[in-house]
């Protein structure tokens, strides 16, 4: 990957937002611009030339994944540091992350750069970061081919009666490991009926009984970057309310898939999908956004939500995921995700597994 690169596309809209510097604060911002992957590093960005700091746990490792930059390390408080190395790139007006920055870090940064202007800036990195290179995409595709292999071995082929929510949960994670995985890429979501109908449930010791919808939202990490699927799956007969459920979900995951093109507005592609929802008198029931970017982040720009400025549209490279749910309190749901990379030909679909509501049990 070009750090050089994407730290010029970055300074490059200094001179647009009137900035002499940006102060790169967000973890996941610093690792794009500059290759670090440290708990703890900063990103002085000036329109000619940067300075990565970080602390002396990582003066190794900042020296052999940034080795293009000049580097400083610190053994003390940050913003003194900070502060100085604006002061060498020549920033008099400097904008922060206002989402990197807490209250406490921006007072300390304020005394310590008392003679610059300190202004929150506008996302700079993020929106590069919404469009992803082919290096990028095939960390993606190894991320999803681990989440596809671990869910096919685990949920289509082991479920049992009796195992909890919370083991599955692990079960996943182990096998995402085995199958090339770094790390998981989020928590695990495991919902056994009628726990199915949250959709962002917490496994708990639930146990699987015959009759159940399962709804698994897993991903994985590899080299950094993240997969996200769900699939919704039964074990047993489910409630034919479920199975007229995940037909709709289906319709709407389709009709969503087909409006990610390259120059459609981020609310439009939401309401391809929420329509079929709406007509189908479950529009209430749909309570969330339709999907979101995902990179080093499991969620980042850009955002598919029908509160999406009219302005706002997919750019062409973007990975995202499309994936309606439909939620009954009592009785269950069904979600259906996918990651789909957004190209000039056509939306591509990453994600492998089968997404029939097919059911599991042996």
């Amino acid at each position: 990957m070009d750090h050089a690169l994407r730290r010029a596309r970055a300074a490059a809209r200094l001179a647009e937002l009137g900035l002499d510097a940006l102060l790169v604060t967000r973890l996941p911002n610093v690792r794009y611009l500059t290759g670090f992957t440290g708990s703890n590093g900063q990103l002085v960005l000036g329109r000619d030339g940067a300075i990565l700091l970080t602390d002396g746990r990582y003066e190794a490792q900042a020296a052999e994944e940034s080795p293009d930059l000049e580097r400083r390390i610190y053994r003390d408080e940050a913003p003194p540091h900070l502060a100085r190395a604006l002061a060498d790139l020549g920033a008099a007006r400097v904008g922060f992350e206002r989402e990197g920055l807490t209250y406490g870090g921006w007072q300390r940064l304020v005394e310590a750069a008392a003679r610059m202007e300190l202004v929150p800036a506008e996302p700079v990195v993020e929106p590069l970061r919404a469009v992803k290179d082919p290096e990028e995409r095939a960390r993606i595709e190894r991320a999803q081919g681990a989440t596809d292999e671990a869910f096919e071995r685990v949920v289509l082929a082991g479920l049992r009666e009796g195992v909890s929510e919370r083991e599955l949960a692990l079960e996943l994670e182990v096998a995402m490991r085995r199958a090339g995985a770094e790390d998981r890429g989020f928590d695990p979501i495991v919902a056994f009926g009628e726990h199915a109908a949250e959709p962002h449930h917490r496994p708990t010791d639930r146990p699987l009984r015959r009759g159940d919808v399962v709804k698994v939202d897993m991903g994985a990490a590899v080299d950094g970057y993240r997969s996200d699927m769900t699939r919704t799956v039964t074990f047993g007969e489910p409630p034919e309310r479920l199975r007229e459920i995940h037909g709709l979900v289906t319709r709407a995951q389709a009709a969503g898939i087909a409006a990610a093109r390259p120059g459609a507005a981020l609310r439009e592609v939401d309401a391809a999908a929420r329509s079929v929802i709406e007509e189908a008198g479950l529009g209430e029931a749909f309570p969330h956004g339709l999907g979101h970017g995902v990179g080093l982040e499991i969620h980042e720009a850009p955002f598919l939500r029908r509160e999406a400025p009219a302005g706002e549209v997919l750019p062409e490279g973007a990975i995202v995921t499309i994936e309606p749910g439909v939620y009954v309190p009592g009785l269950g749901g069904v979600r259906i995700e996918d990651m789909v990379v957004v190209t000039a030909d056509g939306p591509t679909v990453l994600g492998r597994a089968p997404r029939d509501l097919l059911d599991v049990a042996p």
